[in-house]
């Protein structure tokens, strides 16, 4: 049997989690690096977005 490679199964498997890290990178650099304003908005965001997703699968889903 021949091996398939499935770009689109990379994609669909690990681009959420990917840009989810991504999310979070920016705002953890963002909350260093902000003196206050708009980027501790970006950072509130950009930090509590992957928190509620976690939550909401961690949570949300049962049975």
């Amino acid at each position: 049997m021949k091996h398939q490679r499935h770009p689109q199964s990379f994609r669909r498997m690990w681009g959420w989690p990917i840009a989810l890290g991504v999310l979070t990178a920016v705002g953890l650099v963002s909350a260093l690096f902000s003196e206050g304003g708009a980027g501790d908005v970006l950072a509130w965001f950009a930090l509590g977005i992957p928190v509620a997703v976690c939550a909401w699968f961690g949570w949300g889903k049962k049975g």
